[in-house]
């Protein structure tokens, strides 16, 4: 078993989308395709790999604006948390208040829950809800790494003061995510990836010095 995990940040609020490849079964998945469709479509073809899904930790608009055009040319199915169905359906409004512009995805396919398992290839992942970002935002983990979105940040963590957000959820979410081994691999939804042991030691959120404003 071999895993391939890479990062591309798109469009203008620097969104990271991840590309994690089963480099035996020659399976890929696409996580938070958010902008530059193009960009990640040559990334797909590049790694010899067929994409089998899409999948979403959250419905923000920076994280689901590429899924449109990618669906167009990999007709895979789309997972996304119930909970963010509102946000998903709002994601092309949502843009133009920023004044940004994106294609409306079209509807996921597929539900996620916590406790499910997501996989490419053999790699297998476990889905945690984490809410507080967003009401329907997950983590996927497994193989030591943690898909975070915009849950935890290398150094802070995801905003709290968004319509949907729940400053009491994401602490919670924090803790779950703190509880993960130290020496698993974020690949967060901005900025640089970073461990789990790293940010218990340096990011005041998980080492007790900040609280989530109105937790």
């Amino acid at each position: 078993m071999a895993m391939l995990v890479r990062g591309f940040s798109v469009g203008p609020l620097e969104e990271n989308c991840w590309l994690v490849v089963d480099d035996v079964a020659r399976e890929a998945v696409l996580v938070d395709p958010g902008d530059e469709a193009d960009r990640l479509l040559k990334a797909v073809d590049d790694s010899g790999a067929t994409l089998t899904a899409i999948w979403l930790t959250h419905a923000h608009f920076d994280h689901v604006g590429a899924v449109a055009a990618i669906k167009r040319v990999h007709d895979v199915p789309v997972y996304l948390h119930p909970l963010d169905l509102a946000l998903y359906g709002f994601a092309a409004p949502s843009a133009a208040r920023w004044g940004l512009s994106i294609e409306q995805p079209p509807p996921p396919g597929r539900t996620l829950a916590e406790g499910d398992t997501v996989r490419v290839g053999a790699l297998a992942f476990s889905v945690m809800h984490a809410p507080g970002h967003a009401p329907g935002h997950v983590v996927f983990h497994g193989h030591g790494v943690a898909l975070s979105g915009d849950c935890l940040f290398a150094g802070s963590i995801g905003r709290s003061d968004l319509p949907f957000c729940n400053p009491a959820h994401l602490a919670a979410s924090l803790e779950r995510l703190a509880a993960l081994p130290p020496d698993t691999v974020v690949h967060p939804g901005h900025g640089p990836s970073t461990t789990i042991g790293v940010e218990l030691e340096t990011n005041p959120f998980l080492s007790g010095g900040a609280r989530v404003l109105g937790a």
